[in-house]
């Protein structure tokens, strides 16, 4: 499965469109609380931790787009827009999603 953050593939053009897929990733408030008590770990103005579990959220955000082309039977995503909100009432959570375009090639 290609995914791509492009709108096309260079040499493979799209021969269906089979729809938007998505997914998301909603980090919980024990991130936050995780994160101040280990920042420590910040080496060279970069939080090693904080960034680890962000990574984690935008792989599985992709994997639900993934899951979900496959399942229509998609060669790849294109257009894939990444993006990260704070949500909740107390802005205690932290959601990461993904969309993008299901194609056939």
């Amino acid at each position: 499965m290609i995914l791509t953050t492009t709108p096309t593939i260079e040499g493979r053009p799209a021969k269906d469109y089979l729809g938007i897929v998505t997914g998301e990733a909603i980090l919980g408030a024990n991130l936050f609380k995780d994160f101040f008590s280990s920042i420590r770990d910040v080496v060279g103005g970069r939080a090693g931790s904080y960034e680890g579990v962000l990574r984690n959220a935008r792989e599985e955000a992709l994997r639900e787009v993934e899951h979900q082309a496959t399942s229509l039977g998609a060669d790849a995503v294109v257009g894939i827009d990444l993006d990260y909100e704070v949500i909740g009432e107390t802005g205690s959570m932290l959601m990461v999603s993904a969309s993008g375009t299901a194609v056939k090639l």
